[in-house]
């Protein structure tokens, strides 16, 4: 592997003047890396298409469809793992960490189709901001080994494209701000109210925390409290308008 196309890459991406020649550039390097599959995304949303919040990227024809209409968002121990994660990962670490989780067998069946579909490693870059996690750039296909200087280098060029991108389209000003956290929620709320965006029940959610289904509508109705939230969908409407959660 040449280290040198990935320098070169971080300052040809600053020089470049539209998104098309950005997503060029990048996807040289990344097929020189035998990386197949891409994406450039920002901090997506259960239930909703990731494919609107895809800057970039290039995934098997029949992937993005499978993953949304199979609701793969909600169970995708790589995107849960992604939330968390302060550094690079690869993709069979986060799914190693998820073994014990609840919906295993609904991740099993997941990552069944996506290695299907010629997805059968990765890496995950998180790419954080004042509000948290922004986005992400994830690159895969063939299991491909990447030296620790790679993995630092490519961390370098997701930050880097990342906001080139959003800079070309107009967007920085909106993920610059600061995320509205200062609403006082306690460690366990958060925690509870993660799961909840990820679509858990409260008994699906007693279980992740070892806590009873009543302990957690007990904190459910601190949250709605003080969100001022009329119901949990509403609850998570609110999280997301202040960045409570990604």
């Amino acid at each position: 592997m040449n280290i040198h196309s990935l320098i070169q890459l971080l300052v040809i991406i600053e020089e470049c003047r539209l998104a098309k020649d950005v997503v060029a550039e990048l996807e040289l390097v990344l097929r020189s890396y035998k990386f197949d599959f891409y994406g450039l995304l920002k901090q997506t949303r259960p239930n909703i298409d990731v494919t609107n919040f895809m800057l970039a990227g290039r995934w098997p024809d029949q992937w993005p469809l499978t993953y949304v209409r199979k609701r793969y968002m909600l169970v995708d121990p790589v995107a849960r793992y992604a939330t968390r994660a302060q550094r690079p990962f690869r993709w069979r670490d986060a799914v190693d960490a998820s073994k014990a989780d609840p919906l295993w067998r609904r991740m099993e069946q997941m990552m069944a189709d996506a290695r299907a579909n010629g997805l059968v490693d990765g890496y995950i870059f998180p790419i954080h901001g004042r509000g948290g996690l922004l986005g992400t750039m994830t690159i895969g296909g063939e299991a491909v080994d990447l030296s620790p200087t790679e993995l630092s280098l490519f961390d370098a060029v997701a930050r880097k494209a990342f906001w080139r991108l959003l800079e070309l389209r107009n967007e920085v000003k909106s993920f610059e701000e600061p995320g509205k956290a200062e609403l006082k929620l306690t460690k366990r709320e958060m925690e509870v109210l993660s799961h909840l965006a990820d679509g858990l029940t409260s008994i699906e959610i007693s279980r992740l925390l070892a806590i009873s289904s009543h302990t957690v509508d007990w904190y459910m109705n601190s949250i709605q409290d003080k969100l001022k939230a009329k119901n949990r969908q509403h609850i998570v409407a609110i999280a997301f308008r202040n960045g409570l959660i990604p």
